[in-house]
């Protein structure tokens, strides 16, 4: 404390912690975090977490697997902000015969103010849009879910399919009716992917937490803006 009583406080703080015993949480797990990936300030990530190589976690973002257990999220996948991850207790998937309350695969994008409920299951490159819910479902490889779309009740989604803006996927009827991701919406989802890949190693330098190993000088990185 100072000698105004003012506490100094770490702005890019992040709350990692392991999850707090309950009767359906009997043990506690620490959260496991590759040293390639990011998280950013004011996100929590409690329990047990798996987060794999150069995973990008925005601001903002809560994967709380205090409930639900255990999340894994793959490689390049990012997590944007205000992003949500919970699961119900008992209730998983099994993925490559283990059982997770939430899997999200490799190079997946979940837009800012998603949520990601539990038991659900997310193949690799898939596209979850701005304030959609993914809650209780299976999407296939390269799904695109659309803003303000929920897809829940069960349904697995085929691959490569389209959900509309605000559409409610709740059988498998409508699921198995969707259409294919249109060419426009698979090259945004692939933007997406390609800027958010480059955050961990960026924010990482900038915050200091790891050294350039860009090949560019630091005057250079830091030039100020035109």
């Amino acid at each position: 404390m100072n000698l105004q009583g003012i506490y100094p406080f770490n702005i890019y703080a992040a709350f990692i912690s392991p999850n707090p015993l309950t009767s359906f949480a009997p043990y506690s797990y620490y959260p496991r975090i590759h040293s390639s990936s990011f998280v950013g300030p004011f996100s929590s990530i409690i329990g047990a977490v798996t987060i794999d190589e150069n995973v990008f976690i925005a601001p903002n973002v809560s994967i709380r697997a205090d409930e639900g257990y255990p999340f894994y999220i793959g490689k390049n996948t990012n997590l944007q902000d205000g992003v949500i991850l919970h699961g119900l207790k008992d209730e998983r998937v099994k993925v490559q015969n283990k059982l997770y309350s939430i899997f999200i695969g490799n190079g997946v994008s979940c837009a800012h103010g998603s949520t990601i409920h539990g038991p659900c299951y997310i193949e690799d490159n898939c596209f979850i849009g701005f304030n959609s819910i993914v809650f209780n479902a299976h999407l296939k490889e390269g799904v695109y879910v659309s803003s303000n779309s929920v897809v829940t009740n069960g349904v697995t989604i085929p691959k490569n399919s389209f959900v509309p803006p605000g559409a409610s996927i709740d059988s498998q009827e409508k699921a198995n009716a969707l259409k294919p991701v249109p060419p426009d919406k698979e090259a945004f989802a692939q933007e997406v992917k390609r800027v958010n890949e480059e955050f961990p190693p960026s924010y990482s330098l900038l915050l200091g937490l790891r050294r350039c190993s860009c090949g560019l000088a630091c005057d250079e990185i830091r030039k100020p803006l035109p």
